[in-house]
């Protein structure tokens, strides 16, 4: 039994990112704790936690990363069995949040699915989430709960600084929305910014219309919280090389990774696609360019400042 500040604590992962949860725990030094997760012959989630969490501070280490629902409905039970068994407080650790991108209704007779999903998580029993790169920031007044909004910013500009030339640089951002995010990367990586002018005809669809920003003779680095069917990265490339950009990387938080991004990766002009461990990826979602970063020192560092009462806002941003 793991013991800090005097308070018990037991860390448990479910399905979606046990090698994740298993670098957590070699940073904190909390030994991931049993529970038997299983499908019943109708596709039922039950779970059976085998030692006591009576009066334990628990976290729960679990993306909801494809297959969404079927790892949300893990959550949810397993939130349900901790709290029933009288956990003293039920902290989820979800470094990626399913549904983030449905955030506001666009049209009309559309749901707000990212609220729903808060909703769910607190009924059944959370004290706090802790995530990373919410897709839009307005999701943490979804909660009436603690939640923590973590960056993967911090890592991914460590990798870049040692890795690329900060002198011949630009960050690109692939639409307006996401022009603060690029904005950030540019201030810590001390360069300029571009802004990739685009129309969505429809969703995982875009067509880029224009390059606002210099990237003629430098490296664009692409920023994003995610990268889902890679249509965009694709054409932003392809855009910035015809601009005259010498070579092109990618950075993300969240490597969704939908069919067909890998095959649009490999064929692409990206020359790197940087991103973190968030999501687990599978087999068929790796290639030689995708570099992948482990946030586990910076969740790790979070779980370890919340059991000993210590703030956490030198764990958000690039220093």
């Amino acid at each position: 039994m793991a013991t800090y500040s005097s308070e018990k604590v037991k860390l448990f992962t479910l399905s979606a990112n046990p090698k994740l949860a298993q670098e957590i725990s070699d940073y904190t030094k909390i030994p991931l704790s049993k529970c038997d997760l299983k499908r019943f012959a109708d596709g039922e989630i039950g779970v059976d936690i085998e030692e006591t969490v009576r009066g334990h501070q628990v976290f729960i280490i679990q993306s909801t990363q494809p297959p969404v629902n079927e790892h949300i409905m893990e959550l949810l039970v397993m939130i349900d069995a901790v709290r029933r068994a009288s956990a003293k407080t039920v902290n989820v650790v979800m470094p990626y949040y399913g549904y983030s991108r449905q955030d506001r209704k666009s049209a009309a007779r559309q749901p707000i699915s990212a609220k729903l999903v808060a909703n769910l998580i607190e009924v059944a029993g959370a004290d706090r989430v802790i995530s990373m790169d919410l897709h839009a920031g307005q999701i943490q007044g979804f909660f009436d709960i603690p939640i923590d909004n973590f960056f993967g910013m911090p890592i991914l500009v460590d990798y870049l600084r040692e890795t690329l030339d900060e002198n011949n640089i630009v960050i690109v951002s692939p639409d307006h929305g996401g022009a603060a995010r690029a904005r950030l990367l540019g201030n810590a990586m001390h360069a300029p910014i571009a802004i990739i002018d685009k129309s969505r005809p429809s969703p995982n669809r875009a067509e880029v219309m224009n390059i606002v920003g210099d990237v003629a003779g430098k490296t664009a680095i692409i920023i994003d919280d995610l990268i889902d069917t890679a249509g965009t990265i694709g054409i932003a490339a392809e855009a910035l090389k015809d601009a005259g950009a010498v070579q092109v990387y990618a950075a993300c938080t969240h490597p969704v990774f939908s069919h067909p991004a890998i095959e649009r990766i490999n064929r692409s002009g990206i020359k790197k696609i940087i991103c973190t461990n968030t999501i687990q990826l599978r087999e068929d979602q790796q290639s030689d360019k995708v570099v992948q970063l482990s946030v586990a020192p910076l969740l790790g560092q979070g779980i370890l400042n919340i059991l000993q009462d210590k703030p956490l806002s030198d764990l958000f941003e690039p220093h």
